[in-house]
């Protein structure tokens, strides 16, 4: 039996007033949203540095970047995801009906290409301007992992342009104009080796989460009480959350459609030809099969000093799973891997096979 509370129907909650008729009759059809996590705010609240129209100013300038970038990247304050816009018909909302209000998200990159692109929310940059000469890219992709960012990344070189969706720090989607996932991934570091410059847009985990499972393809819509993803239509789309109406966007497709997201986004792995190690095969050597024997001195000590990812790696290259594969079945990113690659390939624990 479906909660009657999870049911997208405004009129169902208590004390709450209905709010009065769109005009528009191709409008959008309401429901019960959770309370944002941001006060709603209308344009005329939305400070100079959250207009839509984004202006380079104040510590967002690339020129007052710190040299030391991972020292001073949370200097920069987070805007919010989008200028949130009130219904069709210019209706604003009284106080007790702000409960009910579901927010319009404006779309980033209006009719773009890519499925992903199309979709991302508005959201002004919290990094702008990054290049090769003074932003090491792998290390700042590292940076926002230990700090599980969520958000988005473009990077932009003469025509070409690559996106890539950030959830708890970890790249869970990308697109480009000819690839999409681990290829797109792959395009947006290699325009930025070429001179890119790249922008990273911040996002709430909500929706983050919800555009994780835009891809190359729609799906047919079923809504459910626990469905979470991003429903696509030409006349707009709606994002939900556990089966909610959390948002809505005038961004469409010429057909309906569905992308649902997973219940964890899984993070994407770089393709061979910018991570050839991590697709290479390993062995192991006398030293690395007596490390994994919990009867010898060197598994103590190769457990005291690696601890459970140490003793997981070995283990993973014992079942012939390349790094690649282990990061896949694991959930964990390649700059975890590496290290602890090298430090046992060096240690005389691991050998190329």
């Amino acid at each position: 039996m479906t909660d009657p509370d999870r049911t997208p129907n405004p009129e169902r909650r208590k004390g709450s007033k209905a709010p009065a008729p769109a005009p528009d009759k191709a409008a959008l059809p309401r429901a019960t949203s959770r309370q944002a996590e941001k006060p709603p705010v209308t344009q005329a609240q939305v400070p100079e540095a959250q207009s839509p129209d984004i202006q380079a100013t104040g510590s967002h300038d690339a020129d007052q970047l710190p040299k030391d970038l991972a020292a001073g990247l949370l200097d920069s304050p987070i805007f919010g995801d989008a200028v949130i816009a009130g219904p069709a018909g210019g209706h604003q909302p009284e106080a007790e009906e702000l409960i009910d209000f579901v927010p319009q998200l404006l779309p980033m990159y209006p009719g773009n290409e890519p499925f992903l692109a199309r979709f991302l929310p508005r959201s002004a940059p919290q990094y702008y301007g990054l290049n090769t000469e003074f932003c090491d890219l792998h290390a700042f992709l590292k940076y926002l992992h230990e700090h599980t960012w969520h958000g988005y990344l473009q990077a932009a070189l003469g025509d070409q342009n690559a996106y890539v969706l950030l959830y708890e720090g970890r790249t869970v989607a990308a697109a480009a104009a000819s690839a999409t996932g681990e290829l797109a991934l792959g395009e947006l570091l290699s325009f930025y080796e070429e001179g890119a410059t790249l922008s990273a847009h911040p996002l709430s985990p909500t929706f983050a989460h919800v555009l994780s499972g835009v891809g190359s393809r729609a799906w047919k819509f079923n809504l459910t009480e626990d469905f979470t993803g991003l429903h696509a239509r030409p006349t707009g789309a709606i994002f939900y959350d556990r089966g909610e109406i959390v948002a809505t966007m005038p961004a469409t497709l010429p057909y309906e459609g569905a992308f649902p997201a997973p219940l964890r986004p899984q993070t994407l792995i770089l393709p061979r030809s910018l991570a050839g190690w991590a697709h290479h095969s390993y062995s192991l050597t006398l030293r690395g099969r007596d490390a994994l024997n919990a009867i010898t001195d060197i598994h103590l000590e190769f457990k005291h000093k690696h601890g459970p990812a140490g003793l997981g790696l070995l283990r993973a290259v014992s079942q012939n799973l390349s790094p690649a594969e282990y990061a896949m079945r694991e959930d964990l990113a390649l700059h975890e891997i590496e290290p602890l690659l090298d430090t046992f390939m060096k240690g005389g624990y691991l050998r190329d096979q």
